[in-house]
């Protein structure tokens, strides 16, 4: 049983912790991508959606949270086997007009044995990623390691969030193959610092998922489904603008960068009809309601007297080793 008095103090603590961070996070302007920003975005108001016992132990480490959502792509490039975690192929799997799952066992297991681990890792692992994660915060739970839980369900929802991205189930994941190079920062970067303000991120409470591999692959999916308007928009619509009107020059602190029009932006969200806060929104509920599950599964220990034994950011990278990825992927640039 939660301590009664603790609970109470912890829960006032939140719910003022919780007034005065909206008041200012509605002061600032969010002016970062996806990668960035929106995966901040995402932790923070998966923390909202939590039930009042495990909130009231995680919104106490909020900034942690949010700050270390970007933990994963800030290791890319030292943690050779990280990058397949972020992203799936799944065009490699199947052909024109076919089922692009009927090929790819959703058990690791059993997609090892239909295309070997070689050819999972080189094509992308995040679905499989998350379910791994999702027993390594269930099993933190379970030992009550408040380090561990905080760091694996920061770096969770990282992995959650890339699965939401419809770029992130592609070869042709920045439009190169496609002659649209760019449009994955254009995606889930340009619009998103355009347009975040405005999006409503109040999608309703955490609830238990009773299959995290069925829930992410079903959210795998509905990123892929969303993948020909993502590039068949932005070819329509940079028809219509033209290449005159197509970029604009923007200052950037010291610096003059060319960036995506405004004009262009406005024209390309208008006809996603909502896709990307959509993306976002589903995000943010998976996210909270993964920790939850995790939390639900160890068996709902009460976390109120718990302590930081040790900087989480101090842990050793040893225990995300994996296989190491194919040497081409080390070249794939976007988050």
């Amino acid at each position: 049983m939660v301590n009664l008095s603790n609970y109470k103090k912890l829960k006032r603590f939140a719910a003022l912790f919780l007034i005065g961070l909206l008041f200012t996070r509605s002061q600032t302007k969010q002016n970062t991508q996806w990668g960035f920003a929106g995966h901040e975005r995402i932790n923070e108001f998966a923390v909202y959606l939590l039930a009042p016992e495990l909130q009231a132990v995680f919104i106490q480490h909020l900034p942690y949270l949010i700050s270390q959502a970007v933990a994963p792509d800030q290791r890319r490039y030292a943690v050779e086997a990280e990058a397949a975690r972020h992203y799936i192929d799944l065009d490699h799997y199947y052909s024109k007009s076919q089922d692009p799952f009927w090929n790819l066992p959703q058990n690791w297991q059993e997609a090892i044995d239909c295309h070997s681990e070689d050819t999972l890792q080189a094509y992308g692992i995040v679905p499989w990623h998350v379910v791994r994660m999702k027993y390594r915060l269930q099993k933190a739970f379970e030992t009550q390691d408040l380090t561990r839980i905080l760091k694996y369900a920061a770096e969770i929802g990282h992995y959650i969030a890339d699965a939401h991205v419809p770029l992130h189930t592609t070869e042709n994941y920045n439009g190169q193959l496609t002659n649209q190079y760019g449009i994955h920062g254009l995606w889930e970067s340009r619009l998103i610092e355009l347009q975040a303000a405005h999006y409503n991120y109040w999608i309703g409470k955490a609830h238990y998922l009773p299959s995290v591999q069925k829930e992410i692959w079903a959210a795998v999916r509905a990123s892929h489904a969303a993948l020909d308007s993502v590039l068949i928009f932005e070819r329509q619509v940079s028809a219509q603008i033209g290449s005159a009107e197509k970029y604009s020059y923007e200052q950037r602190g010291s610096v003059l960068t060319k960036v995506y029009s405004r004009k262009f932006c406005a024209a390309y969200h208008k006809s996603l009809n909502g896709m990307v806060e959509r993306r976002l929104r589903a995000a943010i509920l998976m996210v909270s309601s993964v920790w939850y599950t995790a939390w639900v599964d160890a068996g709902q220990p009460d976390l109120s007297q718990l302590k930081l034994e040790h900087d989480p950011k101090t842990e050793s990278a040893s225990e995300d080793s994996l296989q190491k990825t194919s040497s081409r992927w080390k070249q794939r640039s976007c988050h």
